[in-house]
């Protein structure tokens, strides 16, 4: 019955109400106790609001997850930092040649290529962008790609630009 009566006065001190008086019930109560019944309410609505939110947000970012990946439709994984990578199953010389086909029908102008530890780097320019292509060799038939494009000083990222390089690059291992 304790119980009953504090949840009711939990619920009248929410909504603006005076504590119910009634038979039986305990209409005495001391000051400090109402107070201090108030903020274990407000404490306990808060605390309520936060699980519902993270229950309801865990739930949407599976969802998200499972759409994301389901229907991305694109190979390529992303960091943070706006770098995308991709895994073909090539050999570097052929992923090299696919990338050169993707960068010409971009319109985008290769600007020298590097040596690289177990591979080559790329290196293009479109526009205001600086774009590096690194092809690095796992095996004798598996070579993972790696683009970042930057902006010209060098701190913005154009993630939508490396996965299009490698989306086109992907298109072109087909075609050879």
């Amino acid at each position: 019955m304790l119980v009953v009566e504090f949840l009711s006065l939990v619920a009248s001190i929410q909504c603006g109400r005076n504590w119910p008086v009634r038979a039986g019930a305990l209409c005495t109560m001391s000051p400090r106790f109402v107070t201090l019944c108030s903020m274990a309410a407000r404490r306990f609505s808060t605390l309520f609001a936060i699980m519902l939110f993270a229950f309801a947000a865990c739930g949407c970012a599976a969802v998200a997850l499972t759409a994301a990946a389901v229907g991305g439709g694109i190979a390529a994984n992303h960091q943070l930092g706006g770098i995308a990578y991709r895994t073909f199953t090539a050999p570097l010389p052929r992923v090299r040649s696919a990338a050169m086909t993707a960068l010409k029908r971009m319109g985008i102008k290769p600007d020298g290529s590097e040596k690289i530890d177990y591979g080559e780097r790329l290196l293009a320019k479109a526009g205001d962008r600086n774009i590096e292509i690194e092809l690095e060799a796992l095996t004798a038939n598996t070579t993972r790609m790696r683009v970042v494009a930057k902006k010209d000083g060098g701190v913005i990222v154009d993630s939508s630009t490396a996965v299009e390089i490698i989306t086109q690059t992907e298109k072109s291992i087909g075609t050879l």
